[in-house]
C-alpha cells in the first residue's frame, strides 16, 4: 500500500532512529524543525524506529495529515543510519525498501547523463 501511496507524489526517507511513539505533531516537527522540509507539502516522509520492523508514514492531504504505520512480522527493513537527513526516493528504491531490500543497490545500473557520442 506504501508504494500505491507513492506514486503521486514525493517521498523521502528520512534516516536514523525515529521514536515511534511520536505521532502526527511529533512526526511534522521532525520534518519541519530537524529537516526544515514543509510539513504540508504533497510528500510522503517515511521514519523508522531501532527495531526496523516498523515504519511511520507521514502525508498531508489539503485538509488534514495521514499517519500510515506498517508492521512486518517477520524480517526488517534495511533503514540507512547514519545521521538525520532526509533522502529523496525514485520509485525503485521505494519498491526496493518495501522488498526488504537496501535503497542503494551496489549492482544496479545507475542513471547516466547525456554526454558525448564516443
Amino acid at each position: 500500500m506504501l508504494s500505491d501511496l507513492a506514486c503521486g507524489c514525493e517521498v523521502y526517507l528520512v534516516t536514523g532512529y525515529t521514536d515511534m511513539r511520536k505521532g502526527i505533531d511529533g512526526l511534522a516537527t521532525i520534518v519541519q524543525g530537524k529537516l526544515s522540509l514543509d510539513p504540508f507539502s504533497r510528500s510522503l516522509y517515511l521514519f523508522c524506529g531501532r527495531n526496523r520492523s516498523k515504519i511511520k508514514g507521514l502525508l498531508w492531504e489539503g485538509d488534514g495529515f495521514l499517519l500510515l504505520y506498517k508492521r512486518l512480522d517477520n524480517g526488517s527493513f534495511r533503514w540507512p543510519r547514519n545521521e538525520t537527513e532526509a533522502r529523496k526516493l525514485t520509485p525503485q528504491q521505494i519498491r526496493w525498501l518495501m522488498e526488504g531490500l537496501a535503497i542503494e543497490q551496489p549492482k544496479a545500473i545507475k542513471a547516466s547523463k547525456p554526454g558525448n557520442i564516443y
